[in-house]
């Protein structure tokens, strides 16, 4: 019986000892956020962290009724914080506990096995989001007025569900970025992972600061769904090759997503917005609207879908030319099979004299009659 070799515990602090027990340091920081409400001192600060700030309450005109209004402040950085924490505990979760044990029986190779990781995640955390944001619009009706877009702006107050879907969306891009360390990422995905991080980043910031939530609410539903789509597929092409029906529904709703993003904010931003327009520029009062910040955030927007643009074309004619070279060796191969040449046809091989042909039949030489 062989003596089985213990394997060494990296050393405290180090890259590795980091990367193997960042989860578990996220969970001992939340976990004593929690404990601070247990006392008195402690509660008042570590509240901030924990529940959703900047609570405004306003009351219906007969005064019969008081509705719960949010704006946002500096605070909203700690709560923040705290639900980053969050997002890194269920990522490592998912992925020991989910992710892992798949990737164990599909034998996956280490790029595979990478883009498994990444579109498992995000396949998850679109279809979470996806549901979340339709329910938002559906019990506000915000897609059966296309007008809130700018009615009344600013829209400075948000309600409960608006501002804690911002939050957690904000917090779950910030947590991507130090998943890319944690995880290990290859050094060949990482800029590929750090734009698309990043974006998110600016622009659903950008929403929330500028008090366009109901414009970037409308615009983050159909591309998750598309997203979700997209991952989906990839996962399901993942366990089987042949399973690639999925990027077809992907391609043709892209298409149809960045067209109603493009449409929704030149009419807001170009048409909407201007007509409301107030020229008193004031970060206490929320008011943005204003001809400088409408054009940069136009063109923000434009430049994004038009860079998604080409990146979706340049990956539609790589999987094109890829499937034309692959099918390019089995027409050679059924030509060459099937078309035999007149040497090998016309082939005799003479045996003792007797003429034979390749499959062992013997020539019939006729007699001729004597004259």
């Amino acid at each position: 019986m062989g003596l089985r070799r213990k394997s060494r515990s990296p050393l405290v602090l180090s890259h590795e000892f980091v990367i193997q027990n960042h989860a578990d340091a996220a969970s001992c920081l939340a976990v004593g956020l929690l404990l601070g409400l247990m006392f008195e001192i402690t509660a008042k600060y570590v509240i901030i962290f924990i529940t959703v700030q900047y609570n405004v309450t306003h009351a219906t005109d007969d005064q019969s009724e008081h509705v719960h209004f949010y704006d946002y402040g500096p605070k909203d950085i700690a709560t923040v914080f705290f639900y980053m924490l969050v997002a890194i505990i269920l990522h490592a979760v998912i992925q020991e506990y989910i992710l892992d044990k798949i990737n164990r029986r599909l034998h996956l190779s280490k790029t595979k096995h990478s883009k498994f990781n990444e579109s498992g995640q995000l396949a998850l955390f679109y279809l979470l989001s996806f549901t979340w944001g339709a329910s938002i619009l559906i019990a506000e009706e915000f897609k059966m007025n296309p007008t809130s877009l700018w009615k009344n702006y600013h829209h400075s107050r948000m309600l409960f569900q608006v501002k804690f879907f911002y939050i957690c969306q904000i917090a779950y891009w910030l947590h991507a970025l130090p998943e890319l360390y944690f995880q290990k990422v290859r050094k060949e995905d990482i800029p590929r992972q750090l734009c698309y991080i990043c974006l998110y980043i600016v622009h659903i910031s950008g929403a929330y600061i500028l008090n366009l939530q109901h414009l970037g609410l409308i615009l983050m539903v159909p591309h998750y769904l598309v997203e979700l789509i997209f991952h989906a597929s990839r996962l399901f092409y993942f366990s089987d090759e042949n399973k690639q029906k999925g990027f077809t529904i992907w391609a043709l709703l892209f298409m149809m997503a960045r067209l109603l993003t493009l449409t929704l904010s030149v009419l807001t931003f170009g048409f909407g917005l201007a007509g409301v327009e107030n020229p008193d520029f004031s970060t206490a009062d929320g008011n943005f609207n204003v001809l400088p910040v409408r054009v940069s955030c136009l063109t923000a927007i434009c430049l994004t879908q038009a860079w998604m643009m080409w990146k979706f074309i340049n990956f539609q004619l790589k999987k094109w030319r890829e499937h034309i070279q692959n099918q390019i060796p089995k027409k050679k191969i059924t030509n060459t099979k099937s078309k035999p040449t007149k040497r090998e046809s016309n082939r005799v091989n003479f045996v003792n004299g007797v003429a034979k042909l390749e499959d062992g039949a013997s020539l019939r030489i006729r007699k001729m009659k004597p004259i």
